[in-house]
C-alpha cells in the first residue's frame, strides 16, 4: 500500500479506532474472501432495439484538473478491506460508510470517524452491501448473510430475518417512497415494509429476476428494481420488464464470453466473480446499480454493457466507446449540479452532460474498482473502494 502525506496522518484517526472486534473480524472475512469474490458477472449478447449514446467529449485519465476537481482526503481502512456502500445523512453531518468488516459513521463537517459498529455493537453481519437513512433518521444496514439491522435515531438496534418477513438474510438495496414505505431489495425478491405495522410484504414471481440489487423511485412514487435478469417497474398496481432484447445494455463489441453465472443459479455458483480465464465477461440483463435522476430518467449499471438511461420510451446507452470507465458499472450517482457520476471496474467517471473525465488510482483513488460513490453538499464527493475513501470537492 503506497501512503501519502494525507494516508499517514488519517491512519490513526481510522485505523486505531477501529474497535478489537472488527480487528478480528476483518482477519476472519478477508480469509473467507479472494479478490475476484468482489468483482462482478455476465450473459451472452442478444439482438436487441439500443440506442447507443451520441459521441461525446472524451478526457483522458490524469485530467482531474480539467474536471474542476481534486482529491481533498483519503481515508484508509485497510488495504483487504472494501467499502461496499455509503450513506449520507445530511440532518446529523454524517456519512455512514459499509465495509467487509463493519460500519464506519464519519463526521462529514471535521471529516473524523466517530465510531465503529460490529456484530458487538449490534450488526447482524460485519458485511454491509446496503445503507439507507430514511425519513425518520433511522439508519438501515443490509448484509451478507445477516439480513437486516437498523440503528434507530434514538441509538437502539433491532435485527430483521426472514422470521420476520424478510425475503432473504442477503439484502442489498433500500429506496423509500413519500409515505415513509420501504422498499428492499434481497437475493430472494423484494420486499415492501410498512414501517407503522413493521410488516413485510414479498414480491417474488412478479419479477423478471429474484436477485435484486438496485432500487429507487421517481417523481410518481414508481419502484424501479435492477435485478440480474433485467429491469422492473411497479407502479402499485401493474408490472413492467425490460431486458437487453428491448435494449438495455451496449452490444457486446469486445466479443467478450459468457458469464457461467447466468443469474439464475444457486448461492453455490454465485461467485461474484467478472473474469473468465483472466478475461471479462458480459451480461446486459445484469443489473447492477440503478438511479432515478432528477429528470426521472433511469440509468442502469450493467455487467459488461455500461449503463443505460432510459427515457420513458427507449434505452440508450453508454460504454467505454463514448467515455465511460468501464463497462461493468457497480455504482452511480447524481450531485447536486447535475451531474452523473459512475464507479466501474476501471475507474470512477464524472459525466456532465458534455464531457466525460475518468479518474483513476494515477489520479489518486485507492482503487480502480468503484463500488459506491455519494455526492455531498459544497461540490463534495465521497467514493468508496478496496482499502478507503477518498473525498473529492471542487475547486470553485
Amino acid at each position: 500500500m503506497t501512503l501519502n502525506i494525507n494516508t499517514i496522518a488519517l491512519l490513526p484517526r481510522w485505523l486505531n479506532n477501529m474497535t478489537a472486534a472488527a480487528s478480528v473480524t476483518a482477519i476472519l472475512l478477508l480469509t473467507a474472501c479472494s479478490d475476484d469474490d468482489n468483482k462482478a458477472m455476465t450473459s451472452a449478447d442478444t439482438a436487441g432495439a439500443q440506442k447507443t449514446a451520441a459521441p461525446t467529449t472524451v478526457v483522458q485519465p490524469g485530467n482531474m484538473v480539467k474536471s474542476g476537481y481534486r482529491i481533498a482526503d483519503t481515508f484508509n481502512v485497510g488495504e483487504r478491506v472494501y467499502v461496499r456502500s455509503m450513506a449520507l445523512d445530511e440532518k446529523q453531518n454524517r456519512l455512514w460508510v459499509g465495509t467487509s468488516v463493519g460500519v464506519l459513521e464519519v463526521d462529514t463537517a471535521s471529516r473524523n470517524l466517530v465510531n465503529t459498529f460490529t456484530r458487538e455493537q449490534g450488526l447482524a453481519n460485519e458485511y454491509v452491501f446496503g445503507i439507507h437513512v430514511d425519513s425518520q433518521g433511522d439508519r438501515w444496514f443490509g448484509t451478507n448473510g445477516g439480513g437486516i439491522s437498523r440503528y434507530s435515531a434514538n441509538q437502539e438496534w433491532k435485527t430483521f430475518f426472514p422470521m420476520h418477513g424478510l425475503a432473504d438474510y442477503w439484502v442489498y438495496a433500500f429506496t423509500e417512497q413519500a409515505d415513509g414505505t420501504l422498499w428492499i431489495g434481497t437475493w430472494a425478491g423484494l420486499n415492501k415494509y410498512d414501517p407503522k405495522t413493521e410488516t413485510f410484504h414479498t414480491y417474488l414471481k412478479e419479477l423478471v429476476n429474484e436477485w435484486v440489487y438496485g432500487l429507487d423511485v421517481d417523481s410518481q412514487q414508481r419502484i424501479w428494481i435492477g435485478t440480474e435478469g433485467g429491469v422492473n417497474m411497479f407502479d402499485g398496481k401493474t408490472w413492467a420488464t425490460w431486458t437487453h432484447a428491448d435494449g438495455l445494455g451496449a452490444k457486446n463489441e469486445q466479443g467478450l464470453s459468457a458469464s457461467t453465472n447466468t443469474g439464475l443459479g444457486t448461492r453455490s455458483r454465485h461467485d461474484l466473480s467478472i473474469l473468465s480465464m483472466d478475461q471479462e465477461t458480459y451480461n446486459p440483463n445484469y443489473i447492477f446499480s440503478l438511479l432515478v435522476a432528477k429528470d426521472d430518467g433511469v440509468w442502469a449499471g450493467t455487467w459488461g454493457g455500461g449503463v443505460s438511461r432510459f427515457n420513458g420510451q427507449v434505452w440508450e446507452n453508454y460504454s467505454t466507446k463514448n467515455g465511460l470507465a468501464g463497462n461493468i458499472v457497480y455504482s452511480i450517482a447524481q450531485d447536486e449540479k447535475g451531474g452523473m457520476w459512475f464507479g466501474t471496474n476501471a475507474g470512477l467517471s464524472y459525466f456532465d452532460g458534455t464531457e466525460w473525465y475518468t479518474f483513476t488510482r494515477s489520479d489518486g483513488l485507492l482503487d480502480n474498482n468503484i463500488y459506491a460513490v455519494t455526492p455531498a453538499g459544497q461540490n463534495q464527493v465521497w467514493v468508496g473502494s478496496r482499502s478507503g475513501v477518498v473525498l473529492l470537492a471542487a475547486e470553485n
